[in-house]
């Protein structure tokens, strides 16, 4: 198969590529992701392996193409598992709607948008670095200081389409770079690179082999790293379907609370009817937010 032959990676309906698309226009770092109307395009590494890939959205075949560079193929395997992912290609939409369907909170949120899907970043690390980067600034913010952090810190990614020429920076150059001027607090840079330096040594690892509670825990120990950015990693970096960030602002505040919101105990104890899909149910309490 050769590098300009697209693959289908196909998917049970409903699925809904306009999610993705406003989740990207939102967040896309200039650089390294580069979005079209039907389309997204990113540098990666995997494996070892620097490249770059991109999807069309194909609404009329349950697919989307996948075209990638040539160094893609030694990974090929691995590159199609974290697309699938980060699209969320394998879920079952009829089963998590079935669990849904006698939520009289849920519900009409389902029927309303019954394409949503968990979005899900593409490298762990990076999603890793997005969120700590996050706590408390606004999503324009966050792709700001995560544009220059590619800037300062990422390798160029040489006969890559442009656009999405630079890869982003290694936990080993985050840990020891001068961020000065990045236009974080101190302390959050602090956090930032004490974590980098943790995944860079080996001492953490991101990953939710022993499920996303062991991970939540692990990160919840190290300082600067609280539940909300702990349960957001575990459920934007890995796509764990019963991941809950219950203390997000966006959960707490969605229209379907009515215009006092609800406070992240109730939201938990409320969270629990819908496991094992709480990350499902969360993408729609955003989806209500947002004003779908």
């Amino acid at each position: 198969m050769n590098a300009n032959e697209p693959i289908l990676l196909t998917y049970r309906a409903p699925w809904n590529w306009q999610q993705f698309h406003d989740h990207f226009q939102l967040r896309a770092i200039a650089g390294q992701e580069r979005l079209e109307a039907q389309g997204y395009w990113r540098s990666f590494r995997l494996d070892g392996i620097s490249g770059w890939f991109g999807v069309r959205a194909l609404p009329d075949q349950q697919a989307l193409a996948l075209h990638h560079g040539p160094s893609a193929k030694a990974c090929l395997p691995a590159l199609i598992r974290r697309v699938r992912r980060m699209f969320d290609l394998d879920a079952d939409p009829a089963g998590i709607a079935a669990h849904f369907a006698e939520d009289q909170l849920l519900a009409p949120l389902l029927a309303r948008n019954p394409g949503l899907r968990l979005l899900t970043a593409f490298d762990p690390f990076e999603q890793a670095v997005r969120a700590i980067v996050g706590q408390q600034v606004t999503v324009k913010a966050a792709v700001t200081i995560s544009g220059r952090l590619l800037n300062r810190l990422g390798e160029p990614l040489l006969d890559a389409p442009a656009g999405i020429d630079r890869l982003f920076p290694t936990p080993a150059a985050i840990a020891a770079a001068n961020l000065d001027g990045i236009g974080m607090p101190g302390k959050r840079v602090q956090t930032l690179q004490h974590f980098a330096a943790l995944v860079a040594d080996g001492t953490l690892r991101l990953d939710i082999t022993q499920g996303s509670a062991d991970l939540i825990e692990r990160l919840c120990a190290l300082p600067g790293i609280g539940p909300w950015t702990a349960e957001y990693i575990a459920l934007r970096a890995f796509g764990d379907a019963d991941a809950f960030p219950a203390s997000d602002l966006g959960l707490l505040k969605a229209p379907i609370w009515g215009a006092g919101g609800i406070n992240a105990r109730q939201l938990q104890a409320q969270a629990e009817a819908w496991r094992p899909w709480r990350a499902y149910a969360a993408a729609h309490l955003w989806h209500n937010y947002s004003g779908g």
